[in-house]
């Protein structure tokens, strides 16, 4: 059976261990418990950048367990096939292939703006009918876009309802309603944020969202291209699971390693929180990483060559390098905080470079991508 896209979805592995990729390349991690102690769901199936449930069936949560093969499948969102490591291990997606693009959202988070509007983000966010309706004009975007992107990534903050919170559960539920609207043939990738886990996070506000959203950290590869999605928060205040983010700090020079050993033509994060702003230096506060944390992160991800850093968080766009690393920080799907629109980021990975430029939702609907973007996809080696 053929996932969306260029995925192949594997079956029960029935014991067998993954498969290394063709010319002696890097075999996935060993096996990995996830959060909470809860190992990997019933099946074994490993993780896709898609989640699958039977057609008719009501979309709101996870199944209980993965579908059978035979079923007939249409997409919704990332949570339902659960892996026991946190690798997507496709051999035909480590090889270089050509250019290909990818969108980046962030912000989506239902409830911000009528909070946001009434002074109270702690108990305002009773309406979200606006994030709805802006979420569905995203999704129906995307979808017009032709050729299709490889995959669609959410960089946090799905919601505003923090964990526990009264409107948490239906956020999550409307989100998940618009979300399944998206084209099966473009894998959904989502990010955790402050929002969805918590500003300082407990193993059980992660495991709920790992419950409901996926992991909240692991590593792909599409077209030769090895992507990072990590979860920022236990770099922003990881005091009540410090066991957690030394689990991600191993997980992570694992997978530095892996890609030093496979030479990947690039290798991009995913993250909600910027590790800065504008300037490597600048002070720190709530919107980027604390310096001594910052610092020592940029430091590894220069000499692992990472290209690139795409977060959200912000409501704003920014960004700026350090050594060769760019920071791109792109502002909201939903509530604005500075002068920016509603919008959407399209890159394009080429085989030098990464280009990227933000359109708004109103113009990306209208208009589509650039001539000179499809240009650079249409180069192929």
């Amino acid at each position: 059976m053929r996932a969306p896209c260029c995925f192949t979805l594997a079956p029960p592995s029935q014991g067998r261990p993954p498969q290394p990729p063709p010319s002696g390349g890097p075999a996935s991690p060993a096996p990995r418990r996830l959060p909470g102690g809860g190992g990997a769901a019933p099946g074994g199936w490993r993780r896709l950048l898609t989640a699958w449930r039977p057609r008719g069936t009501r979309s709101g949560g996870p199944r209980a367990g993965p579908c059978p093969p035979s079923a007939t499948m249409s997409t919704t969102f990332v949570s339902v096939l659960v892996t026991t490591h946190r690798t997507v291990c496709l051999d035909d997606e480590y090889e270089w292939k050509g250019p290909f693009y990818f969108i980046q959202g962030a912000d989506p988070q239902f409830g911000l703006i009528k909070s946001w509007a009434v002074g109270d983000t702690n108990n305002g966010d009773d309406e979200w009918k606006e994030e709805i309706k802006l979420t569905e004009q995203a999704v129906q975007a995307v979808n017009k876009l032709n050729p299709k992107p490889k995959f669609f990534v959410l960089c946090g903050d799905l919601i505003h309802g923090m964990p526990g919170s009264q409107w948490r559960k239906d956020q999550e539920r409307d989100l998940k309603n618009v979300l399944k609207n998206t084209d099966q043939n473009i894998p959904l990738v989502f990010v955790s944020g402050n929002h969805d886990i918590g500003n300082a996070p407990t193993r059980e506000t992660i495991d709920n969202y790992c419950k409901s959203w996926g992991d909240d950290y692991f590593s792909f590869w599409v077209g030769g291209v090895f992507f990072l999605v990590l979860n920022s928060q236990l770099y922003f205040d990881s005091s009540k699971c410090p066991e957690l983010k030394q689990a991600q700090d191993v997980w992570l020079n694992e997978q530095l390693a892996v890609a030093e050993k496979h030479k990947c033509k690039h290798i991009i994060v995913f993250q909600h929180i910027p590790l800065f702003l504008r300037e490597p230096d600048e002070d720190h506060d709530y919107f980027n990483l604390e310096k001594s944390v910052r610092q020592e992160i940029m430091e590894k991800f220069h000499k692992a060559g990472i290209k690139a850093v795409f977060s959200g968080h912000y409501h704003r766009n920014a960004g700026g390098s350090y050594r060769g690393l760019e920071m791109v920080v792109t502002s909201a799907i939903g509530c604005q905080l500075g002068e920016d629109t509603h919008g959407l980021r399209v890159v394009v990975v080429t085989d030098e470079k990464i280009v990227h430029r933000y359109y708004s939702l109103d113009e990306l609907s209208s208009q589509g991508m650039e001539k000179e973007l499809l240009d650079m996809l249409a180069k192929q080696i």
